[in-house]
């Protein structure tokens, strides 16, 4: 059963990213000063820009929306990134030693993707919570989005010192660190959100 509903969860963001695209892509100039501003307080301006500018219909001038939006697509890349990890563990020719990291790593993705996926159910049901009903719902998606973030870092650990060096540390490292900067984004735009409250 708990599986149907994450999966029911997923379907969800990826409808929901797919429509909010798609009406972004029809609302070409749609003003994204909001965006800009809200993710000048970000780690990673740039890529919090790039990565939620498509959004801006969706989002308009909402904080709450934006912090949702920005953890959907970091939901939606870290599946993608879990995807392409569970790729490599069948790579042939993969020493032992590798072999391992990416089995670890494709585990903390998993874990990731769990955390990321309560914290936005955590948020959709916030709705017209104050006070400390409020403030619990938002520490437990601050703590759940934080344990991502620790979870890609350790991912990344597993693949120290010179021994890993190659191609399929290389190909990890880089998606990896881009689903670590739009994790890192979305929970300073969550705590940004938090933070007007």
């Amino acid at each position: 059963m708990a599986k149907v509903s994450h999966l029911l969860l997923l379907f969800s963001i990826s409808l929901y990213l797919a429509t909010t695209a798609k009406s972004a892509s029809s609302a070409r100039g749609y003003d994204t000063s909001f965006i800009k501003s809200s993710c000048s307080s970000t780690t990673y301006p740039a890529v919090c820009v790039k990565t939620l500018s498509a959004y801006a219909s969706a989002i308009q001038q909402s904080p709450r929306q934006l912090a949702h939006t920005a953890l959907s697509v970091s939901l939606s890349k870290c599946q993608s990134t879990k995807t392409f990890v569970s790729k490599m563990t069948k790579m042939k020719g993969l020493k032992s030693r590798e072999y391992e990291a990416v089995k670890d790593c494709l585990e903390e993705m998993g874990d990731t993707v769990d955390r990321l996926s309560k914290s936005i159910h955590e948020l959709k049901h916030i709705g017209q919570a104050k006070g400390q009903d409020f403030l619990w719902h938002m520490s437990n998606v601050e703590t759940w989005v934080s344990a991502a973030l620790t979870d890609e870092n350790t991912c990344l650990d597993g693949f120290s010192g010179k021994a890993l060096d190659g191609k399929v540390k290389a190909s990890i490292k880089a998606q990896v660190v881009n689903v670590a900067q739009v994790t890192s984004n979305a929970l300073a735009l969550i705590n940004s959100y938090a933070s007007k409250h």
